[in-house]
């Protein structure tokens, strides 16, 4: 008998997910400079710099999840929002974490960042990594989180066989990103070493990690790729690697370039390959789903028609709240007089004594009070 398997969730096709390290003494002061410049330029509509202590005590418009807080390692949480083609929003939150969170010495400041759109996410569209963080190579915020790598640049391959294969299993079981393995049928130019993936869109120029495979390394890449991932590299070629566990129905030849030329150009079919690849639905890693439960459920930067909505909710919860106190009190009220009314008849039919009516009761006194005093009228005189 077959087993039910849940199919898994999928990445949401109006969202944006990245994450990585920053190497650089001062992140935070990194993020805030370009959101100021960025506001100025007329660029965004806003941001918001937070504390994450008081960003997850504060009341926000949607219920809340204890999967939104970004937990006690948080050092900050930014948000911003800006408008692409036709008016459309894009909501976007990155956190930083304590470097006491990282798992060696060296890896820097831990960041993540969600971003969700109104509609479709578009390649064309800037990227969110760079609403965030300088598009500069001086600023280094965009280190992988797993292996050592850099989104934008040419990384090449270890020289030991054992590190090639550890780091293309941590790619293909780690990474939230796209990885392509690049083989340099020579040595190229300084022209040929700039990375292929700086002609891609701005969106997905930051979702792909490229890899070079030096040309002496044509057999051990080929070879660690087939054993740990079960696709091939051609020489002087390319392959975008599949994820891990591997979709049953990938096939490897169709995202596999038989001849990449480094020399400056633009590699039109490999470029083909990658934005085939992304547009496929990819299963949600695991610790990517509190990162998108964080912005849909713990965002701050309201519009005024967003806060006038949050202010109708707030009024409406208060409301519900206050007939649920008041329908208390009068259940209390009510069993107080038919207590009183039931030791009434037990006592001889002596009339029971009134309870005051709620106006007229000190403001801290409570239905069980009146009720206890109602029955102390009844206790035998003390000795």
């Amino acid at each position: 008998m077959a087993k039910n398997s849940t199919p898994p969730t999928l990445v949401p096709d109006t969202a944006w997910l990245g994450r990585g390290h920053h190497l650089g003494a001062e992140p935070e002061r990194d993020v805030r400079r370009n959101l100021i410049a960025l506001k100025a330029a007329g660029v965004i509509d806003d941001f918001l710099d937070l504390d994450p202590v008081e960003a997850a005590r504060s009341t926000d418009l949607y219920p809340r999840d204890e999967s939104a807080d970004p937990g006690p390692s948080a050092r900050r949480l930014f948000e911003a929002r800006w408008r692409v083609a036709d008016g459309i929003t894009v909501r976007a939150q990155l956190t930083t974490y304590e470097p006491e969170s990282r798992r060696k010495e060296g890896e820097g400041v831990a960041w993540v960042l969600a971003a969700e759109a109104e509609q479709p996410w578009q390649a064309g569209w800037p990227s969110p990594a760079t609403v965030f963080w300088p598009d500069s190579d001086q600023v280094p915020w965009d280190h992988e989180d797993g292996p050592d790598v850099r989104l934008r640049a040419a990384n090449h391959l270890p020289k030991d066989d054992d590190e090639v294969r550890r780091l293309l299993r941590a790619c293909a079981r780690q990474s939230w990103f796209i990885h392509v393995v690049v083989h340099e049928a020579m040595t190229p130019d300084a022209l040929g070493r700039q990375p292929v993936t700086a002609f891609l869109p701005p969106s997905l120029r930051h979702r792909v990690i490229e890899h070079r495979a030096a040309p002496e390394q044509a057999l051990i890449a080929d070879f660690a790729m087939k054993r740990e991932l079960g696709v091939g590299i051609p020489r002087g070629g390319a392959v975008v690697l599949p994820t891990t566990p591997k979709d049953p129905g990938h096939d490897a030849e169709r995202f596999t370039v038989r001849n990449v030329f480094l020399d400056g150009t633009e590699p039109t079919e490999l470029l083909g390959k990658i934005k085939e690849f992304a547009a496929l639905p990819r299963p949600l890693p695991a610790d990517a789903e509190p990162v998108l439960t964080r912005l849909r459920q713990g965002w701050h930067l309201l519009t005024p028609d967003e806060e006038l909505v949050h202010a109708k909710a707030m009024v409406t919860r208060y409301a519900k709240a206050l007939e649920a106190m008041t329908a208390s009190c009068d259940l209390y009220r009510e069993a107080a007089e038919s207590a009183l009314a039931a030791l009434a008849e037990a006592n001889s039919g002596k009339p029971a004594p009134q309870v005051p009516a709620p106006a007229a009761a000190r403001q801290d006194a409570s239905p069980l009070k009146s009720v206890a005093n109602a029955f102390s009228l009844f206790r035998g005189p003390k000795k």
